[in-house]
């Protein structure tokens, strides 16, 4: 198999398998609701964090795709620990907009670069 579907696949059980546990663990009374949540919300941040580190790692050709893979793979890098760390730490209010903003933010700027670098691609 494909090591990015590993990778991607393991993601997912473990998110999958964090939720239970959480849920399980609100069920019996050890954590409440508010903590659940946070716990699958970093385990996300977590992961968008890990995609936008593999992102640069995988192969293109042409000079322009990996300078757009490069910015694309630190905006979501960035973005994702933001996001995690909001939801980990800030107020839920508080976390909901900075993290929701980080990734906002960051697919932003990976869309601005690559607009950026096809106009550039234009002009010459």
């Amino acid at each position: 198999m494909n090591k990015d579907i590993t990778g991607s696949l393991m993601w997912a059980g473990a998110i999958i398998a964090l939720a239970l546990g959480a849920s399980w663990g609100r069920n019996q009374g050890l954590i409440d609701a508010d903590t659940t949540t946070r716990i699958v919300f970093v385990a996300i941040g977590l992961m968008v964090a890990w995609y936008g580190n593999r992102t640069p790692k995988t192969f293109v050709s042409g000079a322009r795709a990996r300078q757009a893979k490069r910015v694309a793979g630190w905006s979501l890098a960035i973005s994702g620990l933001i996001y995690a760390g909001a939801f980990a730490f800030a107020p839920m209010d508080t976390a909901l907009i900075v993290g929701c903003g980080a990734i906002i933010l960051g697919i932003a700027v990976t869309f601005g670069y690559c607009l950026s670098l096809r106009n550039g691609a234009k002009a010459t």
